[in-house]
């Protein structure tokens, strides 16, 4: 890993970091929240990025993130922190199961079985609302999520971090993965499936491992959200959450480390500034994405590495 790729990506995660201290009160919360959905875009970008994967059912390793972090905290009092090992072994689970079977079929057909899981995720919430609270959902009280060492998620400056620290954390990942063997391997499966086969790669080992990873980051960025912002409800596991993280990874560059992270805060501010003004946001921000994609069709960082910096990872 070259020396300038490094510098790149500290220096902008501690601009992300020296932001948290000089950013007021609404856009410190919004940029903490935005941080944390960055890790669950780095997530899906490993497999549909990375890997040429199109999953439509990645709301519902978020949503086992949030829920297995939230439920056992609400219903059987553990801790934040066990709360967050949950929410990854959750995702974990999940994923071994569903994605050893969706990964049987290819293309469109592969599209449309992830859809089918997460309905089934979606309307499991549904049906156990005795114990998920349906679309109510549920509110985590402060004691409930109080972090070690005292702590506490309702501190901007301490959320801020903590959001800036899982979001760091799965940026280091998604580097790191990138720029290993295996990495490598999972991009020649995304140009070529039937060479890389025939070079003696495993291709149903490699994506169900790529998948592995990005529900685990998935989870983890669904287990943070419960435990930092306090809310856990079933419009997480909707398909709104398999379409946005598509969404920031398009905008922002796919298969580029930093782009979910830029895509991510990009449309979360566009969207906002947008709903300020007018109801009809969603037409505001379609016709935006258009425009991007006409003049930026590998979105903004993926555009920008094609043209003006080939070493960008």
């Amino acid at each position: 890993m070259s020396l300038r790729i490094v510098f790149l990506h500290v220096c902008v995660l501690g601009a992300l970091l020296l932001a948290g201290f000089l950013l007021p009160d609404y856009h410190q919360t919004f940029v903490a929240r935005a941080l944390v959905l960055a890790a669950f875009a780095m997530g899906y970008n490993l497999t549909f990025g990375y890997g040429g994967l199109l999953s439509l059912g990645h709301s519902m390793f978020f949503a086992a993130g949030i829920y297995g972090a939230g439920l056992p905290m609400l219903h059987f009092g553990w801790s934040a922190s066990a709360g967050l090992v949950a929410s990854i072994i959750s995702a974990l689970i999940l994923s071994l199961v569903t994605m050893s079977l969706a990964l049987r079929t290819r293309g469109v057909a592969f599209m449309i079985v992830t859809l089918m899981f997460a309905q089934v995720g979606a309307h499991a919430v549904l049906y156990f609302s005795e114990w998920t609270r349906g679309d109510e959902g549920f509110v985590l009280h402060i004691s409930q999520r109080m972090l070690p060492f005292g702590i506490a998620p309702t501190d901007p400056t301490a959320r801020y971090l903590i959001a800036w620290t899982i979001c760091s954390t799965a940026l280091a990942v998604t580097l790191a993965v990138v720029k290993s063997r295996f990495g490598r391997s999972l991009v020649a499966t995304r140009e070529n499936e039937e060479r890389a086969a025939l070079l003696g790669y495993n291709v149903f080992a490699i994506r169900l491992k790529a998948l592995l990873l990005s529900a685990a980051l998935s989870g983890l960025a669904g287990g943070a959200y419960a435990i930092l912002f306090g809310y856990v409800g079933g419009n997480f596991a909707g398909v709104q959450y398999s379409i946005l993280p598509l969404l920031w990874v398009l905008a922002g560059g796919a298969a580029t480390t930093l782009g979910p992270v830029l895509g991510t805060l990009a449309i979360s501010y566009l969207i906002d500034f947008a709903s300020a003004f007018t109801s009809a946001w969603l037409f505001f921000v379609g016709a935006v994405l258009v425009m991007l994609v006409l003049f930026f069709p590998k979105g903004m960082l993926g555009s920008l590495r094609e043209r003006y910096a080939r070493w960008l990872p």
